[in-house]
């Protein structure tokens, strides 16, 4: 019959895997010794001892000959990465499944756990210090803003700092150039619009955005899919393979932690294929909203940064990084700014003013700056922790990515479990992700999900990752059986 003390130092490794998975113990650190935690904890030494060998069994940590127990590295305890699918490049129409519209309504349903849904967590916010900027606008002023339209190429004094922004990355973009927006789908749609039009072709990386599909499909537009590397995104040969043997009106791109690969494309590859674009007289619409959230020590290049010929069209937004209600994004269009203006001035002139300006002296400040310091350990542990709950609750032959910024974590599932199975599964029990038949015009991802890691890690997205391994393996099991 087990005891008391059987079950301590199992809850002990419990404790201290979890503080491995939530970024309190980092990948290297050394676990407190034997003797430490017993004067920490008035647990026995060797309660903590049986602890750590159970942690060692487990894959968390490793031993070392005199010196203790260490964490291991994050890549020691994951599962393969999934590698470069092979897409038939031909233009084609699109027809996106209305289930994308579904996994956004989840949004306003407390009920339903959003682990499929780009969008992070309250908890990640500043919230209370922007209300506190709100409130600290004399009435006067306030009725200014609501009184009036604003300029329609946006509050003067945040396209001042997004200016000053976009310069610390490589960009010298006057602020005059820079047009706000109502967060990035609304600049991708300006920008789509300023230099396509229907029955015309867009390149974009594949597997894909679901929203950009959807967009493309309304405009009546073609798309062209360009296999991505997980890793390095898209090759720069098969995109002037792709311009050469195809009618293309405009480049889509996604290159920094795109989404939902998580992939970066090299500097040097990002230089050549603005080069590539620049001579077939082909515009690039760069998404760039997910690059504050790089967890290293250099933010990633932009596309824009190479951009000689005012021909790439960078577009972002506060939406991943400040406050999703705001609706506040850019658009530094370069040649084609007077298309832009007269698109957004046609479709609702201007934003609203008073949000623009709490962002504008947040930024001001210094705020913003500090904020996404801390936003981005957040998230990056927030990563790791969905990463390692995946490689060890899904199947064995599962492979997954671990980006080195943003917020998803690409699953591919084995070759015989349907990911849309799975979303229904799963959604009975209230948790949504995001199914890979959604990411293309083609069924090539139907095996794989999407995982959104900007939810703040809790014991509730753990039992929810652990439930969808668990509907994985059933399928898997019931497939193999047949």
């Amino acid at each position: 019959m087990k005891t008391d003390n059987n079950f301590r130092y199992v809850t002990l490794a419990n404790e201290i895997e979890t503080g491995i998975m939530d970024g309190t113990f980092s990948p290297g650190d050394k676990l407190p010794s034997l003797r430490k935690l017993h004067g920490q904890l008035g647990l026995s030494v060797s309660t903590i001892h049986q602890a750590y060998i159970e942690l060692e069994k487990r894959g968390r940590v490793e031993a070392r000959e005199k010196s203790g127990f260490y964490v291991k590295a994050l890549h020691s305890v994951l599962l393969g990465a999934p590698v470069r699918h092979k897409t038939e490049s031909k233009p084609c129409r699109v027809s996106v499944n209305d289930l994308a519209q579904t996994i956004v309504a989840d949004l306003q349903n407390e009920k339903i756990l959003p682990l499929g849904a780009a969008i992070p967590s309250n908890d990640l916010m500043p919230l209370k210090q922007l209300s506190r900027i709100m409130k600290s606008i004399p009435s006067s002023e306030m009725q200014l803003h609501l009184s009036k339209y604003d300029y329609c190429q946006g509050d003067p004094e945040l396209r001042e700092q997004l200016s000053k922004k976009m310069l610390s990355t490589g960009c010298a973009v006057n602020g005059d150039n820079i047009i706000t927006s109502s967060g990035c789908m609304d600049s991708v749609s300006l920008c789509l619009r300023a230099v396509a039009g229907p029955g015309d072709t867009i390149l974009v990386e594949s597997p894909v955005f679901h929203c950009f599909l959807q967009l493309i499909e309304d405009l009546n537009m073609y798309v062209l899919e360009i296999p991505g590397c997980p890793e390095t995104g898209i090759d720069p040969a098969a995109f002037e393979k792709a311009l050469a043997t195809n009618t293309v009106k405009a480049c889509l791109l996604n290159p920094n932690f795109q989404n939902p690969l998580g992939s970066v494309i090299p500097s040097k590859n990002k230089q050549r294929i603005v080069k590539i674009a620049a001579r077939y007289d082909i515009p690039i619409i760069e998404d760039d909203i997910y690059t504050d959230l790089y967890y290293g020590q250099k933010r990633p290049s932009t596309l824009k940064r190479y951009d000689t010929r005012g021909m790439v069209l960078y577009c972002s937004s506060f939406s991943k990084t400040l406050a999703p209600g705001f609706r506040a994004g850019w658009i530094s269009p370069g040649r084609f700014y007077d298309k832009i203006i007269r698109l957004k001035l046609n479709s609702y002139i201007s934003n609203a003013s008073i949000t623009h300006t709490v962002i504008a002296q947040f930024m001001k400040s210094g705020a913003y700056d500090r904020h996404l310091r801390r936003l981005r350990n957040q998230v990056k542990n927030q990563a790791s922790a969905v990463a390692i709950a995946i490689s060890k609750y899904f199947p064995p032959h599962t492979k997954i990515t671990f980006p080195t910024g943003g917020m998803f974590i690409w699953v591919e599932l084995p070759q015989n479990v349907d990911s849309m199975e799975v979303y229904h599964e799963a959604y009975k029990r209230r948790i949504s992700v995001l199914p890979g038949i959604l990411c293309s015009s083609t069924d090539r991802f139907s095996n794989c999900l999407r995982i959104n890691c900007g939810q703040k890690w809790s014991p509730r997205i753990e039992n929810a990752i652990n439930t969808i391994g668990k509907i994985v393996k059933h399928f898997e099991k019931q497939r193999t059986n047949h």
